[in-house]
């Protein structure tokens, strides 16, 4: 019980409010920021298609996918149906390695400090630094019950159950608002050169990290987690046709929807 408490404070609601109320001043102080953009020259709109935030915004198509890969779980698991908990395990990983201590730490390293030294936007930062760690702590957890163990282990499932669900309620805005305010205002507080350092940083830290062309890598990888998922589904449907009930057992649930008077029925009269 104790563990669950914990598990359960791992995302402060002051987090949850604050961000509500940070999120939509900062909305407002980046239009600030972003006033006057239409009017850059062509060239430089060229070079900031290709630029720091852009490589960030496409890392969280990453994170998106993952998001719906946890989607997907979590209907599964509602659903009483099975599916491949190493996958899920992988996305936690792909996570962990390439979303937190890669992509997080880019912007920890190199956005948030500039824009707390520009004196933009410093109320939105610190509520995404607050998210960040709140994040790796959900991570921990969803990694350690991501296993054929933990689901079935009624808490231990619970427990898994309430870390995705905490992920995608914090993540799904916290993309948005880097994508719609943080990042279009980056180039705003800092130099050409800067700005094309920068790009150059990131790519050789991604190199280091994940080899060369790491984030096609990993993108693969988030795909080969997709078509396990989709395998596993397509086995059920040829193992349990709509027409026919499944069966149960300790490590299978239902298959296929039914109505919620007919899941929780108790079969055999018992």
């Amino acid at each position: 019980m104790q563990n669950r408490v914990q598990d359960e404070r791992l995302l402060d609601r002051r987090v949850f409010l604050k961000s509500g109320i940070i999120f939509t001043g900062a909305a407002l102080a980046g239009a600030g920021l972003l006033h006057g953009a239409e009017t850059e020259k062509k060239s430089e709109d060229k070079e900031a298609e290709v630029g720091p935030p852009e490589d960030l915004m496409r890392e969280h198509g990453v994170l998106k996918r993952v998001l719906l890969i946890y989607g997907e779980a979590l209907r599964r698991l509602e659903a009483k149906e099975d599916f491949p908990p190493e996958a899920l395990a992988d996305s936690a990983g792909i996570i962990r390695r390439f979303v937190e201590d890669y992509h997080e730490k880019l912007e920890e390293d190199f956005l948030f400090p500039r824009f707390e030294k520009a004196n933009r936007l410093v109320d939105l930062v610190k509520v995404l630094r607050e998210q960040h760690q709140a994040g790796r702590r959900v991570t921990d957890v969803t990694m350690r019950f991501a296993n054929m163990q933990s689901l079935k282990n009624d808490s231990e499932r619970a427990r898994l159950v309430n870390s995705m669900r905490q992920f995608i309620r914090m993540y799904n805005p916290h993309e948005a608002r880097e994508d719609t305010v943080l990042f279009p205002a980056f180039r705003k507080i800092v130099s050409p050169h800067e700005f094309d350092s920068l790009g150059e940083d990131f790519e050789k830290k991604e190199d280091e990290l994940f080899g060369e062309d790491g984030f096609e890598k990993v993108v693969d990888k988030v795909a080969g987690i997709e078509k396990r998922f989709a395998q596993d589904l397509r086995i059920a449907r040829r193992l349990f046709p709509t027409t026919a009930r499944p069966p149960l057992s300790a490590n299978r649930g239902r298959r296929k929807k039914w109505s919620l008077n007919a899941a929780i029925a108790p079969r055999g009269g018992a």
